[in-house]
């Protein structure tokens, strides 16, 4: 291990049973080295995001695991192969579900996962930044390059916010279907919106990206053109919808946990890119994220239950 020199202990939110938020238990831990590929991060913020109440209780899970995906902050450590370069870098990140995770003071990251942060940007965007932007970029990389017409099914939380400036950016003429409470920003973007209940028009789509669930995914596809997309994010249809051979649709699910598995130098090469291109984005104001809501450390349990239970509106993010 090349570093600074490291704390004995750090503090981190750990999961011990149950599925509720406050059965997080706040624990002092040792601050173990990084493996091979590894860094370790000392958390600046920690950005919370939904999936992080859902998997709660993963049946994988064990006592002690401690939770969370992103994050941001400073490189303190670094393992075996990897650049000593990365040392008091400024970085955000996604991490392994399966893995120990951000809801703590220092988290170790894999060395391909890090984005560097740009000198201006502020740590609470580089943290608010990785799961939905990123999630955004996998979902619009699945379909043809831009021009046609794509609807954004539950569009009106952060994935669905950077979904549509993105593909708006691609050229393609986007509808965002949402509650009406978000569509005066979507419609700033320059989506055409409708209410979330609205009575969509048959074949009209070339694209669907469904935020929502199997189910009303499968409901879109009546609304899909002739060799369309549907792209999935929470979750796979339960099945084709169309005989074989009749429309050719196209059928694409969404998970960046799919890259910390199977990804390759070129995935995770791509992933970065992108990430850098969102910071950029950020950075210079093409792209306009969610307002952030930030709590301390002491509160994260309350303020994972407040974003599950839908008690605020905007990116929830710990500071660290």
């Amino acid at each position: 291990m090349r570093g600074t020199d490291l704390p004995a202990h750090h503090r981190a939110w750990t999961w011990q049973s149950g599925r509720d938020p406050h059965g997080l238990v706040l624990a002092k831990q040792p601050v173990a080295a990084p493996g091979p590929g590894e860094v370790l991060v000392r958390n600046a913020v920690i950005g919370l995001n939904p999936v992080d109440w859902k998997v709660l209780g993963s049946t994988s899970w064990q006592p002690g695991k401690v939770p969370g995906c992103d994050g941001a902050g400073t490189v303190i450590a670094v393992g075996t192969d990897v650049p000593e370069a990365w040392l008091g870098q400024r970085v955000g990140y996604h991490t392994w579900l399966g893995g120990p995770g951000s809801f703590a003071e220092i988290t170790p990251v894999a060395a391909r996962a890090l984005l560097p942060v740009p000198a201006g940007l502020d740590m609470d965007l580089a943290a608010s930044m990785p799961c939905p932007a990123l999630t955004a970029w996998l979902a619009l990389s699945k379909l043809p390059g831009g021009g046609g017409s794509l609807l954004v099914a539950g569009a009106g939380g952060g994935v669905g916010g950077y979904l549509v400036q993105l593909a708006l950016e691609a050229r393609w003429n986007v509808t965002a279907q949402c509650h009406p409470r978000h569509h005066a920003r979507l419609a700033a973007y320059g989506a055409e919106v409708l209410p979330w209940n609205a009575n969509l028009p048959q074949a009209a789509y070339t694209a669907a990206v469904d935020l929502r669930g199997p189910e009303p995914a499968a409901g879109l596809f009546p609304h899909l053109r002739a060799n369309g997309h549907l792209v999935c994010v929470q979750g796979r249809v339960p099945g084709w919808g169309d005989a074989a051979f009749e429309r050719c649709i196209s059928l694409h699910e969404v998970a960046l946990g799919a890259l910390h598995v199977h990804g390759d130098v070129a995935d995770w090469h791509g992933l970065r890119h992108a990430g850098a291109m969102i910071f950029d984005g950020l950075l210079t104001g093409r792209l306009v994220p969610e307002p952030t809501v930030a709590t301390d450390f002491e509160c994260l349990p309350a303020h994972l239950r407040a974003l599950r239970d839908r008690d605020f509106s905007g990116k929830a993010l710990i500071r660290a």
